[in-house]
């Protein structure tokens, strides 16, 4: 599986899932990073990688 198409894939699921409350998903392609705001003002940093 392309990084890329998996990054797309997760993306689409993390916004489109209502049961976490995600407020904000910002995304930096080139590091591979998604950085996940919820409503109760947790933030998460994911890092994709193919290895």
């Amino acid at each position: 599986m392309d990084l890329n198409y998996f990054k797309d894939k997760l993306f689409d699921i993390l916004n489109d899932s209502d049961n976490i409350d995600i407020l904000d998903i910002i995304t930096d392609d080139r590091r591979g990073l998604f950085i996940v705001s919820t409503s109760d003002e947790s933030v998460f940093e994911i890092l994709c990688r193919k290895l």
